[in-house]
């Protein structure tokens, strides 16, 4: 007698879960991220695993050179934080500053908004976006970041603005 490892309720067999699970797991933790930390606060003492803490991170943006993005967020700790199976809190905040001369990744255009970074903050289906908008009216990048889910994303947002010089004019797509 033949018995089935997928439940009533999921058409996908028990073991390619587990190796979804898996792949996914070992992708997280590869280092496809190119977020830089820049420090690190404790908020709360966990005695087992990581303390919960709010973590800031810097971004270069990949196409306009000069610009970096600082983004703060909270990191769950504890041993589901340790093991990458928390999920974070939605809340994150984003500061864009100039550090550098701006100019355009071989004077491409670019798009007139476009996403930057994505980076997982759940075990599966919750993601960090900042996006990158072209405000041409004003020769200004504008950068959001907010969080979503496969099902329902949440409303909380940051953004924040990086005039560019009137001489370097923004290529737009």
């Amino acid at each position: 007698m033949h018995t089935s490892t997928a439940s009533p309720l999921s058409p996908v067999p028990r073991h390619w879960r587990r190796a979804a699970l898996a792949a996914t797991l070992v992708l997280s933790g590869c280092g496809l991220s190119s977020a830089e930390e820049v420090g690190a606060v404790d908020t709360v003492f966990k005695f087992i695993g990581p303390d919960h803490k709010i973590v800031v991170d810097a971004y270069d943006d990949p196409k306009v050179s000069g610009v970096t993005c600082y983004v703060s967020r909270a990191k769950t700790g504890g041993i589901k934080g340790a093991f990458g199976l928390a999920e974070d809190k939605s809340d994150a905040s984003i500061a864009c500053r100039q550090t550098g001369v701006i100019s355009f990744a071989g004077g491409k255009p670019l798009d007139k908004q476009e996403e930057m970074f994505s980076e997982r903050i759940s075990l599966v289906f919750k993601r960090l976006r900042v996006v990158r908008m072209v405000d041409a009216k004003r020769n200004t990048l504008v950068y959001l970041t907010y969080s979503d889910r496969l099902i329902e994303g949440s409303p909380q947002n940051s953004v924040t603005a990086v005039p560019v010089p009137a001489t370097t004019p923004i290529p737009v797509k």
